[in-house]
Order: C-alpha cells, then structure tokens, then sequence
C-alpha cells in the first residue's frame, strides 16, 4: 500500500452550539484520488477546511507524512504541500492571468526585481495544458475580467499547480467547466496521480465520481461513516451511505391539499448565467422546497423571480404574463424575497428594528408620514413574530441571530405578500425559533400565501414542504411529492443519479 501523505483523525468543529464535525476522518494516499462526498449539512466541507488550513479544529489531528501538524492558516498548508481549488474563485479581475496565478510567490531576479519574461514563459506553459478547450486562446496578459467562468475556474486550477502541491484538493472546481474541459482536467489529474501526487475531489456528480475516483470517503452528519474502493459501491449503495441508516424515511405529516389550488405563479424556461430553461408551477397556498446541493441555482433563481438579476423567459402571475425585472416590481406584484444572509442582505445594522421592519413599507404612510400607524403595525408584527428585545427604537444589531431573521421577515409580512421567497431563511437560527417560523408558515399558507422555499436542510425540506423541486447544474431534475418525497429520492437526485 502507497505511503500515507494525509490522516485526519477524529477532527471535531463546533460554531457555536452548532457541531459541524463531530468524527471527521480522512486518509489520502500518494498516486490515488480520493473523493469525499456527503449530503448537505454532513460536515465535507468543515473536513476540507480543516485540512487545508482555512480553519482551525476544535479536536483530533492531522498527520502529514505520519507527522503530526497544525495549519492556522491556508499559507502555512500550502507551505507544506496542501493547496485547495474553491468553487468560490480566489482572482482579482482587474489583474492579467500571469499576475493571479503568481500572485504571493512571483519569481523574482537579482535585487528582488520580478522577472516577468520567465513569469509570463511558465504561465504560457501553464496555460498550454488547456489548449483547445476554451473558445478564445487564453493569453498570460489578458485581465480576469474579461473570461468566462469556466476560463476563470481553469486560471484557479492553474495558480493552485503553481505551487507545486504534492496533495491537491478539488472542491466543486469542476461546476464552472464544460465537458471538454472537464475531460482535460481528468486527463491531468489521471497525469498528477501517476507523477505521485495526492488528489482529493469532492464533486455534485455521481458520474465524475465513478469516473476520476480511486477511494471514496462517505460524511453523514458530521461523522465519516464509510471508506472504499469506489469500484466496490454502487450508486445505490453509495446513497444509503449518504442517508442515516441507509433507510429512505419521511419526517413530514399530513399535508393540506394544493394539488387543485388556484395557480398564482407559472415560470417557463426561465434562464439566467446559471439556470436552465426552469419550467414550473406554484399554487395558491403551496409550500415548494428547493433542494439540491449547495450553489446548484436555487438563490439565482429566486433572485430572478425577485427581479434582482437578469433573466430570460417567462413568468406568468394569475395567468397573465408580467414583466419583472427590477425588485419594485416584484414587490408591486405582491412578491417578496427573505435572503439568509440576513447581515449583508437583510438588515441595516446599525438602524432601529423599527427602520427596518418599516423599511420596504415607509411609501405605504404616505406624506406626511402616519407615523402612529406605522409605529402601530410595526408592533404587532414583532408581537406575531414573538420578538425578543429591549423595544422598537433598539438597534437590529441588538439583537440574536434567530430574532434577527424575525425582523427580516417581518419587514415583508407588514406588506402582506401574496407569494413568498425564502432563501435558507433558518440558517444558523436556533430550534425553538426554526419552531415558531415554521408555525407562522403553516399560518401563511392558511391565509393563501404561495412560498418558495429553499433549505440547505434536506430534513426540514422533507418535513414542511407539499412537495421539492430537486436542482442540479442549474436545472430542475426532480419534483418530488407523494411517496418520492422521501430522502433517498432526494439525496440521489441531488447528485444527479437516475437509480
């Protein structure tokens, strides 16, 4: 058996009262290609910051060459060896490609003067791996700016090899490209592994996986569950190992009927830089859940619903095609949107919950401003939302991180929306006040509220919604209802297999 080059044993990471990782283990070999896959929430991503040094453990260990290290930070991983490729890019636009991909290690000359004719020659070299797989010839001067996203992912794969690794981790690097750049990546990494290099790969695609993987390492709920031969797992069996127990269990009641409810919203082809052509229908009182991995479409496509990015094709609202390309005109439609990132999308943190309860509605007091009624109405939101504070005039940034989220949905409910958008509205809130949000949506629904709902909590998908809309690459492969509403269904349509 080749030498161990990696060991992660028993990493433990909490964020607050939240265990990301509670058994993180992870052995990779020299010459080999591990992947590592998990459903959301199952703590792969906590595992591969960790081993790359973006963030530190709360327990266990790491073993480089059965040596015990620590890396508080990702220089000092990558100083050892260990570099990572991220989906979310690392460039600076306005720089050329040569710059990004020696940027924190240019060569250097006599007087420390950069050497640009031997930086641009090695990223000519560089950049030469790729040759024919992108529509225009990449050139080492040509700013970031003007690529495209997949070019882009390929300048990020190449700044990771220019250090050298001898352990590369791949983290969704594959979303961006196209199918003859993803077949060149295979084609090198099939060169790397031979060279001797470590390669982990954590992919959305079952079929990547069976065709680049040597090993694959299973998470489920923060606990490594699982380590084999890929060629020793079935799809099938590889999604058991995905869900708890392997057993494909509903966690949600009985649910009112909206299968013949009036339909309030119609969507076809509707496309954006990540959508495609998505069709569907929401009806008059309906819970629809977004399932999916993470970064699959799903906010893009509320955000294209909200008017607050471009888009192509059509939305229909009470049968009548409506034009929505600015979010005033979705909120005259009655259509609001709950971001979940509620500190850079939803709050103005340093104004009063008033201010921003009455943010979105100030228009509706007219001039002069009835302030007593606002005043009045902004208080009984916080009363149906039970809001914990010291009182209307307090800062939002006063308060905790489920009452938070109160306010950012209370600032849409004093409009009295009649569809509503949810982007992983009770991320990082606690389960009394997951509780009482999903009582005030049983309430909505009551009243004729529409809701779209995305979660990147597939038990809470499985438990609130009529039925979930399954996203992959961008499209809607699944809609689940009835007896496919189950989290097997949902696990392997998340990973785009057909079994």
């Amino acid at each position: 058996m080749n030498k161990v080059s990696l060991s992660a044993q028993h990493l433990v990471k909490h964020y607050g009262g939240v265990v990301a990782l509670a058994d993180g283990n992870l052995e990779v070999h020299a010459g080999e290609v591990m992947t590592l896959v998990g459903a959301n929430g199952s703590g792969k991503s906590t595992l591969g910051k960790i081993v790359t040094g973006v963030v530190a453990p709360d327990g266990g260990r790491l073993l480089l060459n059965d040596r015990e290290v620590v890396f508080r930070s990702p220089q000092a991983a990558r100083a050892l060896g260990i570099v990572a490729v991220y989906q979310e890019l690392s460039l600076v636009p306005r720089m050329t490609i040569a710059e990004n991909i020696w940027l924190g290690h240019e060569w250097q000359g006599t007087g420390a003067v950069l050497r640009d004719a031997e930086m641009r020659k090695r990223t000519e070299e560089m950049l030469a791996l790729f040759e024919g797989t992108t529509h225009n010839h990449l050139d080492p001067d040509l700013p970031i700016a003007s690529l495209s996203p997949g070019e882009k992912q390929i300048v990020e794969i190449l700044k990771a090899l220019s250090w050298q690794p001898s352990i590369l981790f791949l983290d969704e690097a594959t979303a961006s490209l196209d199918s003859r750049q993803v077949n060149r990546l295979f084609e090198l990494i099939n060169e790397w592994k031979n060279q001797g290099m470590a390669i982990v790969f954590i992919s959305h695609r079952l079929d990547e996986i069976y065709r680049i993987a040597d090993r694959v390492t299973v998470l489920r709920n923060g606990r490594t569950v699982a380590t084999a031969p890929i060629n020793e797992l079935s799809q099938q069996e590889l999604i058991n190992l995905m869900i708890e127990g392997g057993v494909a269990t509903r966690t949600n009641g009985k649910r009112p009927e909206t299968s013949q409810a009036e339909e309030i919203l119609r969507v076809e082809s509707l496309s954006t830089t990540t959508l495609r052509n998505v069709s569907f229908v929401l009806r008059r009182g309906e819970l629809v859940g977004l399932g999916g991995l993470q970064g699959q479409g799903q906010t893009e496509l509320l955000l294209a619903l909200f008017g607050a990015i471009p888009y192509s094709g059509r939305i229909f609202l009470h049968g009548q095609p409506v034009s929505i390309h600015r979010p005033q005109e979705a909120m005259r439609h009655q259509i609001a949107y709950v971001p979940g990132e509620r500190n850079t999308a939803g709050l103005l943190p340093i104004q009063s919950i008033l201010d921003n309860l009455l943010l979105p509605s100030w228009k509706q007091y007219g001039f002069p401003l009835r302030v007593r009624q606002a005043q009045e109405d902004a208080a009984g939101i916080a009363n149906v939302l039970k809001l914990v504070m010291a009182g209307l005039d307090a800062p939002v940034n006063t308060l905790s991180g489920g009452n938070a989220q109160k306010v950012v949905l209370g600032k849409w409910l004093l409009r009295r929306p009649k569809i509503l958008l949810l982007d992983d509205p009770t991320k990082g809130v606690d389960v009394g006040t997951k509780s009482e949000f999903y009582k005030l949506l049983s309430e909505l629904r009551a009243e004729g509220t529409s809701i779209l709902f995305y979660s990147t909590d597939d038990e809470e998908l499985l438990g609130l919604c009529d039925r979930v809309m399954v996203l992959h690459d961008g499209k809607i492969t699944a809609d689940l209802s009835g007896e496919r509403l189950v989290h097997s269904e949902l696990v392997a349509a998340s990973m785009g297999s057909s079994v």
